[in-house]
């Protein structure tokens, strides 16, 4: 048995992770590269493996760095099973589509200029037809239901566990049996956090041979999820006081109804002016549809408050856009007032036209609330936090920073050091897990090595993108 890093290898995007048993090819997640254009764009079309060889993937979440490269597999040649959660697969089915929407739009968008200066174009990654002919390869699994997988003879078999972090989120545990060895391999997807909103709590994998976890906040501390709500608040207060715009690049799923649903729980506390907030992403649209559909999801809270009636999702002043030029018209608006847009990483999509329209002027706030990967537009905004007139570019054209940025950590979806530490006290230490540490930046990874390394863990291993282990 064998185990590939093949992405989210001392990086945090891109998260793909090969597995072989009994001479067969079993692929953990198939997510998008994201970070300086170029590179991002060679390592998504080019697999460190053959895609026609992989029998099935399983898919921990619909996040596009670990689900959006599921079309171009498709495009060369896989034809297995891809397997997860239904709200992972109702998720997937419209991420797929937007995902492939906007590098078509924003293709031709950038082929505008290179063809006026006589370069070459561009194609997209991906098209939407692809991105629908994968979805009819998806098969839905509940939590805690193990299956037997296609393709390897009842040798495999699946189950997943609540990871907390967006609507269907899951651990993945494998039961592999190969020559006449039993194996347990855990894989933790992306971690959650106790206390947000909407979700249930992360549960615990159980005790596993080996383990393959996240490590995107292994050296730092978020603030209290509790206290978004407070956070929030002072945010839109700033802002009120200029009577400037609030620009929120957000992750489509859970941020944007994270964000929905505390600015309700402000207004209905009268602690907030009324204000309107416009949801700018078709998208979000579609997804906050789609949170109304699972309700096992739901933590008890939650659960509870649309069961009374109160629409969490929605209300009087949350304006969704879908259409281009509803889209275009809000640069025009001099009002006080939110908007919040796709991509989260601001790497695509309508959130960077908003910038673009709204970064120079000092009465604007830039929130951030969600991680921001290295090399992207998000994590240079994130640096320009402290540095007025900062430039930054934006479609290739320079823009000065003189909006105000403001981060709330409280808001991430992410387990931070201490959540991490506290998950991993649940192993039995007599039979402790063989750990990889994936999915991040090499600073916050050695820390969290060196941090289980005292509290007993011996066997910790930190792949490079394209390392192999025999196990």
């Amino acid at each position: 048995m064998k185990i590939k890093f093949c992405g989210a290898a001392r990086n945090v995007t891109g998260s793909q992770h090969l597995l072989e048993i009994n001479g067969k090819k079993l692929l953990l997640e198939c997510g998008l590269f994201q970070g300086r254009r170029e590179e991002s764009f060679q390592m998504n079309r080019k697999f460190l493996y053959n895609p026609e060889e992989i029998k099935c993937v399983i898919l921990s979440h619909a996040h596009i760095d670990h689900s959006g490269n599921l079309p171009t597999l498709y495009m060369k040649g896989f034809r297995g099973s891809v397997y997860s959660t239904p709200a992972t697969r109702d998720l997937c089915s419209i991420m797929l589509q937007d995902s492939a929407h906007i590098q078509e739009k924003d293709v031709e968008f950038v082929n505008k200029k290179r063809k006026k200066n006589n370069e070459p174009l561009f194609n997209p990654l991906y098209t939407i037809n692809e991105a629908k002919m994968i979805i009819a390869h998806f098969k839905s699994i509940p939590y805690s239901m193990p299956i037997n997988i296609d393709g390897f003879d009842d040798k495999v078999s699946v189950k997943f566990t609540e990871a907390g972090h967006i609507l269907g989120s899951a651990q993945i545990t494998l039961e592999i049996t190969e020559n006449g060895k039993s194996v347990r391999l855990g894989f933790s997807g992306d971690l959650g956090r106790k206390n947000l909103p909407i979700l249930k709590d992360p549960e615990f994998i159980g005790d596993v041979d080996y383990f393959i976890c996240e490590s995107t906040y292994g050296n730092r501390i978020h603030e209290d999820a509790e206290k978004m709500t407070a956070h929030l608040k002072e945010v839109i207060l700033e802002a009120y006081e200029t009577y400037g715009k609030i620009i929120v690049p957000a992750f489509s799923v859970e941020r944007t109804q994270e964000v929905i649903h505390t600015i309700n729980k402000l207004k209905s506390l009268n602690e907030i002016p009324d204000f309107p907030v416009y949801i700018d992403s078709p998208l979000s649209v579609n997804a906050t549809e789609i949170f109304r559909l699972h309700p096992e999801c739901y933590d008890e809270e939650t659960y509870n408050l649309i069961s009374s009636g109160v629409d969490v999702f929605g209300g009087k002043n949350i304006f969704f856009i879908k259409d281009a030029e509803e889209s275009k018209k809000l640069n025009n608006r001099k009002e006080f007032c939110m908007i919040i847009s796709a991509s989260g990483m601001c790497e695509a999509g309508r959130i960077l036209h908003h910038l673009a329209n709204n970064i120079e002027n000092p009465n604007n706030i830039i929130l951030i609330i969600g991680f921001m990967a290295e090399h992207t537009l998000g994590r240079r905004l994130v640096e320009s936090k402290d540095i007025y007139g900062n430039v930054v570019k934006i479609f290739g054209d320079e823009y000065k920073v003189n909006a105000r940025i403001r981060i709330l950590n409280s808001f991430s979806a992410h387990a931070d050091r201490n959540e991490l530490l506290e998950y991993f006290d649940n192993f039995d230490k007599r039979r402790q897990p063989e750990i990889f540490l994936i999915h991040g930046e090499n600073q916050q990874q050695e820390s969290l090595k060196e941090a289980l390394g005292e509290k007993g863990f011996s066997h910790i291993t930190i792949p490079y993108r394209g390392e192999e282990f025999e196990i």
